[in-house]
């Protein structure tokens, strides 16, 4: 049942698996993969019918009756792409239709949208080194949202002396986000009433012209005269139900009590770090409905184009940079070897320009309390050590069933040594064994008896690092009963030691944000995550990838007023051993704007979203004393500075880093660290 793969494939495991999976599969994929989408009319119609009203699956027979009539080719589906190429090789190397579909480009990597039926014409192309699928960006709802009255304390956020950095006016700070951005908040107005954001790239938006002359020809541009024009014809208004001024200039996403704002708010707001900066939003397009999920691309390389048009803005505004993503990946080899991540280390070799991210909220590995399934986001690793040939370890990985339906992709990778090779066996909860897949081989879209389809990859010498990983998919359909769903249960992935020189491995699941789909029959229809069992799950390395790159600034959730880390912290390091998160800031309880709220100003949340933007505000101060500092040098001031939390000394701890940010030093340090050159002429 297993074949062979070339030894050296192009494709991403998971790129060849949607490459050669149906088009009904495909147009139902693009639900749940962030980097599939659906341009064909006639397809999304087709795949309409395969639904009852109300959007429920029908039953397996019925969709079987209506095949014949489907018949829309696979090129009517698009996948958003990274293209490595050979080194000193550029695009233009690539033939004319393929470069059109090319949408940025940086050092040997491109970005494009690519139709399916295009994939093994790419691959032929001698100068394509690798073809990577973006990878689904994951948005993590804070934790204990609350309204309240009062405005937020600047006990925390007033830091350093103002005359030295004036509170960041000569900075632009960006934020990457979701939810939408209440740019007419008070917490962004100026003593005159106008808006202190610079720009929003809607990316899922169509009410503006994109912004193309950075080279980006989707989404909208809303412009700081946009805005306050918004602003003013809402003031001008007599009429108290008057709309307001995101009404009369509005965004595909407008969210009550906003991610985007909330943490806008902390980095830059007028009662947060860089008070007087200049701020430029970018909206990642996360649609609400399946039929738009089909149709939109919210993935990995959304936010390469967003760092790119962030660090052109601050070209053209000759402004240093300081950019915040609270928001995560978890697919790949957490060695900062994708696409992104070598994207976002390309972008920041240059000075006055710095990225941070939150690490993640999945640190929790057990129940803090009865009631308590915060952990199912905690158990997220697994790692061993296989000390031997023809021996075997056990991954135990549970899919949620028991009356609810899991809609998503469930998704593993296991990685290990080069120095080795590992067969793997896969059980499913109802006893069907599947393989063993041997070093080089595959599955492929094999559909089980409980209609759930699997996809089993054992790949050798990964061109991203050359190390070894087996991928495993477990794709939802329609079943018998009319349910759509992976088969509920413990999966057992069965690592098979054929060869051992290393014998170590680590793998991660790529998590969804659970998200209610309806009712099916007697069942909950939900795109639920996956997770280790408390046997398997191994509690570190839980660190985003996002966050795991060379240069990047890794984030974890100080709860300050307890002086420990929150407990749903991600915590490091990362697989190849670097010490991530780098620091952690206050990320428990935070007080910031409460976005398009429309009466409470003010809203608490709690996670590693909200200790982010704080560095971000920070590392805006430092740019703004010494705007020729580099990441790596503000990474190395952060790290020097930083001040160890109580019962902890100055080494690195995987869950809270170096320890807590010291702001005041950290400006000191900054301006410091160019006092040589200075002296001298230099």
């Amino acid at each position: 049942m297993a074949q062979q793969i070339p030894n050296r494939a192009k494709l991403y495991p998971k790129l060849r698996m949607i490459q050669n999976g149906s088009e009904i599969v495909n147009t139902l994929r693009a639900e749940q993969a962030a980097a599939v989408r659906i341009v064909s009319p006639g397809l999304l119609n087709s795949v309409g019918r395969c639904r009852e009203p109300g959007d429920r699956p029908v039953s397996k027979q019925s969709l079987k009756r209506k095949r014949g009539k489907l018949k829309a080719p696979v090129g009517q589906a698009l996948a958003n792409v990274f293209i490595e190429l050979s080194d000193g090789v550029t695009g233009q190397a690539l033939p004319e239709r393929i470069r059109k579909r090319c949408t940025a480009e940086k050092a040997n990597l491109l970005t494009a949208e690519i139709p399916l039926s295009w994939l093994d014409d790419l691959t032929k192309q001698d100068v394509v080194t690798r073809v990577e699928i973006g990878e689904g960006i994951r948005f993590s709802p804070p934790l204990d949202v609350a309204s309240v009255t009062r405005a937020p304390s600047l006990k925390y956020r007033d830091v350093g002396d103002g005359r030295m950095h004036g509170f960041g006016a000569e900075v632009l700070i960006g934020i990457i986000d979701v939810q939408g951005f209440d740019f007419s908040h008070p917490d962004f107005l100026d003593n005159q009433g106008r808006t202190r954001f610079v720009s929003i790239w809607d990316q899922g938006g169509d009410t503006r012209a994109a912004p193309v002359r950075f080279g980006f020809d989707y989404g909208a541009e809303i412009k700081a005269s946009h805005m306050n024009n918004a602003i003013n014809a809402s003031t001008r208004r007599r009429d108290p139900a008057g709309l307001p001024p995101h009404l009369l200039e509005p965004q595909s996403q407008m969210s009550a009590s906003s991610h985007a704002t909330h943490v806008a708010s902390i980095a830059a707001g007028n009662r947060g770090i860089c008070r007087r900066a200049g701020i430029a939003g970018v909206l990642i397009s996360l649609p609400d409905e399946d039929t738009d999920r089909r149709k939109s691309f919210y993935d990995s390389t959304r936010i390469a184009h967003a760092v790119d048009y962030l660090l052109k803005l601050g070209e053209e505004l000759g402004l240093p940079v300081s950019i915040n993503i609270s928001l995560g990946t978890n697919g790949h080899a957490h060695d900062a070897s994708s696409a992104v991540s070598r994207w976002i280390d390309y972008a920041l070799a240059h000075p006055g320009r710095a990225i941070t991210v939150a690490a993640g909220n999945a640190g929790q590995e057990a129940p803090a309390e009865p009631g308590d399934i915060g952990f199912i986001m905690g158990r997220i690793h697994t790692s061993g050590h296989i000390p031997n040939a023809h021996l075997s370890h056990n991954v135990e990985w549970v899919v949620i069933g028991d009356g609810i339906a899991d809609l998503s992709e469930n998704e593993l990778e296991l990685w290990y040594s080069p120095q080795d090779r590992f067969a793997v066996e896969v059980i499913s909860p109802s006893g069907d064994r599947i393989g063993p897949v041997e070093p080089g081989q595959f599955i492929e879209n094999h559909e089980l008896p409980s209609g759930t389809f699997i996809s089993i990859y054992d790949e050798i010498y990964a061109p991203a690092n050359g190390d070894n990983y087996i991928a495993v998919y477990l794709s939802p359909f329609f079943s018998d009963q009319g349910v759509v769903g992976v088969e509920g249960g413990t999966w057992t992935l069965r690592v098979l030691s054929r060869e051992v020189r290393n014998g170590h491995y680590h793998a991660w699941i790529e998590r969804d944000d659970p998200r209610r789909l309806g009712r099916i029959g007697m069942q909950e229809a939900w795109s639920f995550p996956s997770f280790f069992t408390a046997r398997s799950n191994v509690d570190n390395s839980s660190v985003s990838s996002l966050a795991c790159g060379q240069r990047i600034i890794g984030v974890a959730n100080l709860d300050a007023e307890r002086g420990v880390i929150n407990i749903t912290s991600s915590q490091g390091p990362t697989r190849d051993n670097r010490e991530k998160p780098e620091i952690c800031a206050p990320g428990t309880d935070i007080v910031a704007a409460n976005g398009f709220s429309g009466e409470e100003d003010w809203v608490s949340m709690t996670g590693t979203s909200m200790a982010a933007p704080y560095v971000t505000g920070v590392v805006g101060l430092m740019l703004s004393v010494e705007p020729r500092l580099t990441a790596a040098q503000i990474t190395g001031i952060l790290r020097r500075t930083a001040a160890p939390l109580p019962g902890h000394d100055f080494n690195w701890r995987d869950d809270a880093g170096f320890g807590s940010i010291d702001a005041d030093t950290c400006l000191r340090e900054a301006a410091r660290a160019f006092e040589a050159d200075d002296v001298t002429g230099q």
